[in-house]
């Protein structure tokens, strides 16, 4: 008979590996995938049917600035020159966890912006990017 396990995914799950890299530093992850759709309309005042386009990836990363910097030292001074692929983990083998893998393809980042306020006790660096892929492993 099978066990079941009613455990969710926690952040400490999480294992980020950019780049080759294992980011220590991570803080917040989101991504998501979307395509266009299109009502058709023909005869009449109603559509027809939806009409499908464009798939799109995109994203941010958020990181400590300890992370953001060895990224910069990567891209020789900037992010926005890395190509990058990258591997999101959750779950916990030693817990006896099932391992759920998702890999994003050619990430490119789209800006890079530093920003501290007083009484700060670390930095976070986010990173929005788009990617050429996104794909769920079982």
């Amino acid at each position: 008979m099978a066990k079941f396990d009613s455990r969710e995914y926690e952040w400490a799950d999480l294992t980020l590996i950019l780049g080759g890299r294992d980011i220590t530093g991570i803080r917040a992850i989101k991504y998501k995938t979307s395509i266009e759709r299109e009502l058709l309309y023909a005869k009449g005042r109603y559509p027809k049917s939806i009409q499908s386009g464009n798939i799109k990836y995109e994203g941010e990363i958020k990181m400590l600035r300890s992370e953001y910097e060895a990224l910069v030292l990567a891209g020789r001074g900037t992010v926005l020159s890395l190509s990058l692929d990258c591997s999101f983990t959750y779950g916990n083998p030693s817990e006896g966890n099932a391992l759920k893998t998702t890999r994003a393809s050619g990430i490119r980042f789209l800006e890079e912006e530093v920003s501290d306020e007083q009484g700060s006790k670390f930095q976070e660096i986010t990173l929005p990017f788009i990617c050429l892929r996104i794909k769920n492993n079982a």
